[in-house]
Formats: structure tokens, sequence, C-alpha cells
């Protein structure tokens, strides 16, 4: 049985299983319904709910790029212009390479936000020279810094057409390996540094926010960021916990470890919803959080 649905924001989908359905006319001892198809058979559906598409190539160049300075703010006082690129904070200069120029970004804004009404010293590349700047953060109401800029890496997009079909699988699975790559290890070391990294973990405001910024410097560059998403998106989904089919593929785990015997569904049930209540609680609190962060909001405040 198939069924369609019409919603008013035409984000995301699902797949749902007659298992799910109360209303269900079908019999619960079917042999087709998911929760009684072998064990390898509900491993390869729960986890083919990732699918990733080809990507244009990345090249990287030092520093970090300021697409935008807003009006009156610590930047524009200061002298710093739109297009700047960014190549030192502090005399520590910033890499080329792909996973640091992406972390540099977040390295330079927790520079700013450590230097409330102190000076931060940027070594600026503009119109082909190189310029020493000091720029001395306003201090927000919670007491972190800011100046007033967007920040992007120093990237260029490709748009590099391959020439037959086996160099378009080679560009596809050299960038999706060294996206996944990337995002595997933001992910290790947002866990191995929880206590520094918790207050960097994004909800749907931030990253709506984050990819209008990208779309603005570089429509090019929303392609690469879709993917991201859709990879830290993918990777977190298989994580072991409820509510994820991570979790589900858990249980499908445990179930075999017991020869085959299944927790008791009040027991699947519980951790099921515990997890939804965690993740929903996590969601709101995120929303809220990223919310009064965005700088127009700060303004108002």
């Amino acid at each position: 049985m198939k069924v369609y649905s019409l919603r008013a924001f035409p984000l995301g989908g699902f797949v749902g299983f007659p298992d799910n359905d109360p209303d269900s006319d079908i019999p619960v001892d079917d042999k087709n319904l998911l929760k009684n198809r072998p064990i390898v058979d509900r491993v390869l559906v729960i986890s083919a709910g990732i699918v990733f598409v080809g990507m244009p190539i990345q090249e990287s160049f030092p520093g970090v790029v300021v697409p935008e300075v807003r009006p009156f703010s610590a930047a524009s006082r200061d002298g710093l212009l739109p297009g700047d690129v960014i190549l030192s904070v502090n005399d520590v200069e910033i890499s080329k390479t792909v996973p640091n120029s992406v972390n540099s970004v977040s390295e330079v804004v927790d520079v700013i936000k450590k230097s409330p009404k102190s000076s931060v010293l940027f070594k600026v590349g503009r119109g082909g020279e190189d310029f020493l700047i000091k720029v001395t953060p306003d201090q927000n109401l919670d007491g972190s810094g800011r100046i007033g800029v967007q920040l992007a890496p120093n990237v260029k997009i490709l748009n590099e057409k391959p020439k037959d079909v086996l160099e378009a699988f080679s560009f596809t699975g050299r960038e999706f390996w060294g996206l996944t790559f990337n995002v595997v290890d933001s992910l290790k070391q947002t866990f191995l540094n929880f206590s520094q990294t918790a207050s960097k973990v994004s909800g749907p405001v931030a990253i709506i926010a984050v990819g209008a910024e990208v779309a603005k410097s570089n429509i090019n560059g929303l392609y690469q960021f879709a993917a991201i998403l859709n990879l830290n998106l993918a990777v977190i989904n298989l994580l072991p916990l409820p509510a994820l089919d991570g979790g589900s593929l858990a249980l499908i785990l445990v179930e075999a470890i017991r020869g085959g015997r299944k927790l008791p569904l009040e027991v699947e049930q519980g951790i099921m919803s515990s997890g939804i209540t965690l993740v929903f609680v996590l969601g709101i609190f995120l929303i809220i959080r990223d919310t009064l962060n965005l700088d127009f909001i700060k303004d108002l405040l």
C-alpha cells in the first residue's frame, strides 16, 4: 500500500511502514511486514536512507574570505572591507588545506569571541597587497566579542565537466570520500571534546542562516554546503541512538546476539519514545538559542 501526502512545507522525506500504523488492516503476522522480515533484510532496509550525488571540485586558497561587512560594526569602523581575505590572526597564519580552511573559520570566530574590547591583529589580503589591521571587537550581552562580518573558507568551486562516465565516477568518488572524511573527523572531534564543542552544535535556524550566507557569497558553494549537510545527517542517523536509524540497527543487533529473540515490545517502545522526547527537547533548545544568536535579533536586544 502506498500513501502520498501534500504538505505545507515541502521539506525532507520519510518512509512509513504498515508496522507503525495502528489502523493498518494487514495481519500482524504477515511475513512481508518489516518487523517480520529476516534480520539481514531489516538491516538493508534501515541502512538504505543514505544517498549521495557527485559535487563540483573544490580548490582551496590560504586565508578566510570576508564576503560582507555590516555597516557601523567594529570591522567597518576599523577598516575591514567586503572581499578582504584574512591571512592570519594575531600572527597565526591560516592554512589553505580543505579541512583546515573550514576549521579556520571557526578558529577566527573563536578568537573574536574571546577578545571583546581587546585588539585583534588581522593580516589582510586586498587587491594583491597585504595589510595589517587591528580590529577591536564589540561586546555582546553574553560577554563575547563580535566584529560584524560574515566569514567563509577561501575556496573556489571548479565546474569541471568529466570527459566520460568513468571520469564522472572518479570525480564523484574522490569528492565523496573527501567530504565523508571531513564530516566523520569533525563529529569525532565533537564527541572527544564535547565540553568545548557543545556550544558549536547547530540547529535548523543556524543551518538555514549559514546556507543563506553561503548562497550570497557563492551560489556554487551552496551545492557543497548541501552535500556536507546531507553527509552530516547520514552519519548522525547511523549513530546508535534511540529514534534514529542507528538506534533501530542497534536493537536488531541485540536481537541477533540474543539468537533471534526480540526485546519485549514495551521495552523497545520505551527506548524509542525516550529518544524521540530527547531529540524534540534538544531541537527546541537549539532553535531558541540559534534564534537569539542571529545578528538582527542581537541588534534588537
